[in-house]
């Protein structure tokens, strides 16, 4: 989200929010940050709770701070959280899914948010990562409009309606059968197992900083990184 460029994260601070916790831009931490999150949910104000990662149920694991004594586990603080927030957004694959944090052997148990919260409407913003204008759209449209249209998973249709595969300017060649044989080649990958064709997202569109940062744009397959599947059920990421 830091990375963001239309909006700015400098715009999106002054002018769209009134962020009080970040973990990874406040000085505050410890059980100074964890007051900060305490006293923004004793407020009145309408709160929207982003969640990063997933969820481990595993006991002293993902311990986020410590409060008078006592240890706060990222279960504890999103449950905590939760009640009071309006709209609840789970950004990146491993808070919507679980992903990369959940894949085998998972030895923390972790779950993604949905799961942790279990009776709570969360909107999802898959990716690993995900693109900033994901984010920072999503947030944008809750703030002028409220929740934003949602596909089955939960996800805003503005950014997850279509496939990889139907954008790819290498859409081409899967149609005249015509495939690269290795990487390096400029025809379609999806015979060294690209997902675009099973992965709903607007990667081909919206790029990373503002370039030609995408993986098939760097000549190299999609494999499914904001799939719910991800990472266990897209392997093998490359087939020969």
């Amino acid at each position: 989200m830091m990375n963001g460029e239309d909006p700015s994260i400098i715009y999106f601070l002054q002018n769209m929010v009134n962020l009080t916790y970040y973990s990874s831009m406040m000085t505050a931490q410890g059980e100074e940050a964890y007051e900060q999150i305490l006293k923004t949910i004793s407020s009145e104000e309408e709160l929207i709770f982003i969640v990063s990662g997933a969820i481990p149920l595993k006991e002293k694991c993902a311990i986020v701070a410590k409060y008078k004594g006592e240890e706060i586990s990222a279960l504890k603080a999103v449950k905590t959280i939760a009640p009071k927030a309006k709209y609840i957004v789970a950004v990146g694959t491993c808070a919507c899914y679980g992903g990369p944090t959940a894949a085998r052997p998972n030895v923390s148990q972790a779950v993604d948010v949905s799961k942790a919260l279990q009776d709570k409407k969360v909107i999802r913003v898959p990716g690993c990562p995900a693109n900033p204008i994901w984010v920072l759209g999503t947030i944008g449209y809750i703030i002028s409009f409220g929740r934003p249209v949602l596909d089955s998973q939960q996800r805003p249709v503005a950014f997850y309606a279509s496939t990889i595969h139907d954008n790819c300017p290498r859409r081409k060649y899967f149609d005249n059968e015509i495939f690269a044989t290795k990487f390096g080649d400029k025809e379609c990958m999806f015979k060294l197992g690209c997902r675009g064709p099973i992965t709903k997202t607007k990667c081909p569109l919206n790029r990373w900083n503002q370039s030609d940062n995408w993986p098939i744009g760097d000549n190299t397959t999609c494999i499914g990184c904001a799939s719910k599947e991800f990472p266990d059920g897209m392997e093998p990421f490359v087939r020969y």
